[in-house]
């Protein structure tokens, strides 16, 4: 009975019978079924890395619209960017603090097509969110929908999410979508017609990167996803699963809720420093926020490290300076095949954050020489 209980528990993707078709080796993560693999992750990787383009199923991901005349206000109370310079077809990173300042959730704000104008004009939001942190910034938005003209609801169930990576990931979607699909800028959004051409499949398609590699998302209905799926595959996108995937973040310097930080982080720790606005005015943990920029720093920030070779270390490992004070803990890691060594995101405290600061990392009894390195430790590809 436990078992049957824990399988029920386990959300699954709508290409969930996709993954089975081709062989993936699933996992669970974050209470979902994902795809950790479909054969050989190297080839995977090297698709989005090197000269191609990936599918990734990202569904798991949490989808949530807000609409209403007054949803600017609702969501500008509540997180750290400022939605009223966001234009319709265009997204930001923006984060949940509580009252601490700390962090409650990671997100991309999408602003869709406005529906009507001047006064009367009825923004519609959509709030994409880590499968971490879903139903925190569900259940933070959710308690204030009676408090004025905003509307919330949960799309996630409906739709799925697919994302497109790599130096080939514009080809790809425009043999799939279309050119109009692949014009967008570094944070354009557009909704247009699906595989099939039918006005009623609309994708929503936003450019973004999850591996510092071209990129973009397509939120389909769920009934569309494996078509959807198919075409992008057919147009010489290789599917690409979620050990992939962790190699391709940590290099893109993308930290991930649960794993690099939680809410006993400061916004401000973490790299998330896009997603802060401090012109903006009044917000759940502003002052905090604002504080430790304007009469300070903070103590410890999420940073790159590089070791010189390929080395055994692993997560919460302590970091100490060269002359063996503890300095800071690892948070992921990973051996870069782009690099030809292992590469990790770890914190570390305030004075030791110059790039190039020589470093150790502690692995039962040894010790392995590591640098503070910017993030990301790959650049993005120019689109």
């Amino acid at each position: 009975m436990a078992e049957t209980l824990e399988q029920i528990a386990v959300r699954r993707s709508p290409l969930n019978e996709t993954h089975a078709r081709l062989g993936a080796t699933m996992i669970e993560q974050d209470g979902w079924s994902v795809p950790a693999s479909y054969g050989d992750v190297l080839f995977e990787y090297a698709a989005v890395r090197e000269d191609g383009a990936g599918v990734i199923d990202l569904s798991a991901r949490g989808r949530i619209l807000v609409s209403g005349s007054e949803a600017v206000p609702f969501l500008n109370g509540l997180i750290t960017n400022d939605m009223k310079t966001l234009a319709e077809n265009t997204w930001m990173p923006a984060a949940f603090p509580n009252v601490q300042g700390r962090l409650i959730a990671s997100v991309r704000v999408i602003r869709l097509q406005d529906e009507g104008a001047g006064t009367n004009v009825n923004p519609t939001f959509l709030i994409d969110t880590g499968p971490a942190t879903h139903e925190r910034v569900l259940k933070t938005i959710e308690r204030l929908t009676l408090a004025g003209d905003f509307h919330v609801s949960d799309i996630t169930n409906q739709t799925a999410l697919l994302s497109v990576q790599g130096k080939k990931a514009a080809g790809v979607v425009r043999s799939v979508l279309g050119e109009e699909a692949v014009s967008l800028a570094a944070n354009g959004a557009i909704q247009t017609s699906g595989p099939n051409g039918r006005a009623t499949d609309l994708v929503t398609v936003f450019r973004a990167t999850h591996t510092a590699a071209d990129g973009f998302d397509l939120i389909v209905n769920s009934t569309e996803a494996g078509a959807t799926w198919d075409a992008l595959n057919n147009a010489a996108a290789r599917p690409v699963g979620y050990d992939a995937l962790e190699i391709l973040r940590i290099e893109a310097g993308l930290p991930r809720y649960g794993v690099d930080m939680d809410d006993t982080n400061v916004i401000t720790e973490t790299t998330l420093d896009d997603a802060v606005s401090y012109t903006k005015g009044c917000y759940v943990g502003q002052e905090i926020i604002a504080r430790i920029k304007y009469r300070g720093h903070v103590a410890k920030k999420l940073s790159g490290l590089a070791c010189e070779q390929a080395v055994k270390v692993e997560a919460n490992a302590i970091i100490k300076s060269l002359d063996d004070k503890d300095i800071g803990r690892l948070t992921s890691k990973t051996y870069s095949p782009h690099l030809g060594r292992t590469i990790a995101l770890g914190y570390l405290k305030y004075d030791y954050l110059t790039p190039g600061t020589g470093v150790k990392i502690s692995a039962g009894d040894e010790e392995f020489a590591a640098q503070v390195t910017d993030l990301p430790f790959v650049r993005k590809t120019a689109p």
